[in-house]
């Protein structure tokens, strides 16, 4: 496959095709002429409707600003104004939680590392206050998840989403916990893998030894390294079939930082991700603009990589949440789409890993630790059982 590829953008709204062109990086400080037959065709309501589900009001509030007032509904920038002041004190109540998490850490000896929120929108944009965060992204050794979640505890975080922790299997069939703080109206994620399922990614002590320490606190708090985050923001991005543009925002962001691609390409292939490296960067440079070069070949020049950043295309334009639950009409789309994005080695583990038994078959039949082996043959008939038991209930 050569460099020539298109993505078919056509039945974009136009309210869409706005926004991504808003989005754009650009140098010019008066956008007025560029956007100005675009902003007299919008459905504005439509639009805000767009900016709040991709979560990129703070940018497109002060992208706006620069743009002549005769051309935008006041209510339009008065609604964008409040959801831009809304997340500057949100992110700085979230920088000010992340430094004192990370010092209790610190002081227990968990090693930790920040994969979003606060850091990123530094690193990315130079400000708190650029990019949207709902909660704090933790990922931590998985050996330090008890001692962790005590420390969570003692701090006033209650357990959010429990779920059984018997066999073990939980340590691979999910990536993280979800805690809530219900005075401080702040949820951690503690992690202890980059992402969700069963494939292949550096661990820790990989991750740890690349980190790199923020200079938006006083107290060590860390993030992963550059190559590290282009690995963990693409394959986030494509499991959520980047149906949030933020997500791809902080792709052009980091691909205009500049990445040693070398290493980039090299630590995508050891770890089975270079059609989602590729994916990522087709659909930058499609919708945003995101300069693409000679280095990055081994990533675009693929054809699954073309692939997938197409059927993405589709869930981008149906402004969807995937996540946790998408809904009925999407289901078996998204479904296929994420088998799509495991390599064959990924796909055939998986196929696996569906008969082996979860610890919430120990949950629905208790067995002692000796006769644990039993549960690989009874396996289908406890998946039956569970199933018949849901339907009883619901």
């Amino acid at each position: 496959m050569n460099r020539t590829f298109h993505l078919n953008t056509a039945h974009f709204p136009k309210e869409l095709t706005l926004l991504l062109e808003l989005l754009q990086e650009r140098d010019e400080t008066d956008i007025s002429e560029k956007v100005k037959d675009q902003l007299s065709h919008v459905d504005w309501d439509r639009f805000l409707e767009l900016v709040r589900h991709h979560r990129v009001y703070p940018l497109i509030y002060l992208t706006l600003k620069k743009v002549d007032k005769e051309l935008i509904p006041a209510s339009i920038l008065q609604n964008l104004h409040s959801d831009y002041i809304k997340n500057t004190f949100q992110m700085l109540h979230l920088s000010g939680e992340m430094e004192k998490v990370c010092k209790a850490f610190n002081e227990s000896g968990i090693n930790s590392l920040m994969l979003k929120g606060p850091m990123l929108a530094e690193a990315l944009y130079g400000d708190v206050s650029l990019r949207t965060s709902r909660d704090l992204d933790i990922l931590i050794h998985v050996e330090d998840i008890e001692k962790s979640e005590r420390i969570l505890e003692n701090y006033g975080y209650q357990l959010k989403d429990e779920f059984p922790r018997i066999l073990g299997d939980w340590k691979w069939r999910t990536h993280h916990i979800n805690y809530y703080h219900p005075q401080k109206k702040i949820e951690v994620e503690l992690h202890w893998r980059l992402k969700l399922g069963i494939g292949n990614e550096p661990d820790f002590k990989e991750l740890w030894e690349r980190k790199v320490r923020s200079s938006l606190t006083s107290e060590p708090v860390y993030s992963l390294g550059e190559e590290d985050l282009f690995l963990f923001l693409t394959s986030h991005g494509a499991r959520h079939a980047w149906s949030r543009l933020r997500w791809l925002v902080d792709i052009d962001r980091l691909v205009r930082r500049g990445l040693r691609w070398e290493s980039v390409c090299s630590l995508l292939k050891k770890h089975h991700n270079l059609h989602i490296g590729g994916q990522s960067l087709l659909l930058a440079s499609k919708l945003l603009q995101t300069p693409l070069t000679q280095t990055m070949d081994s990533l675009i020049c693929n054809r699954h990589a073309y692939q997938i950043a197409q059927q993405s295309i589709f869930f981008i334009k149906e402004k969807a949440d995937l996540f946790p639950t998408a809904p009925k009409y999407l289901t078996g789309r998204l479904n296929r789409y994420l088998i799509s994005l495991m390599p064959l080695s990924q796909k055939y583990k998986y196929y696996i890993s569906i008969l082996h038994p979860t610890s919430y078959d120990a949950e629905l039949l208790p067995l002692p630790k000796p006769l644990h082996f039993i549960y690989f043959p009874l396996r289908p008939f406890l998946w039956f059982w569970r199933q018949m038991k849901q339907r009883t209930h619901a």
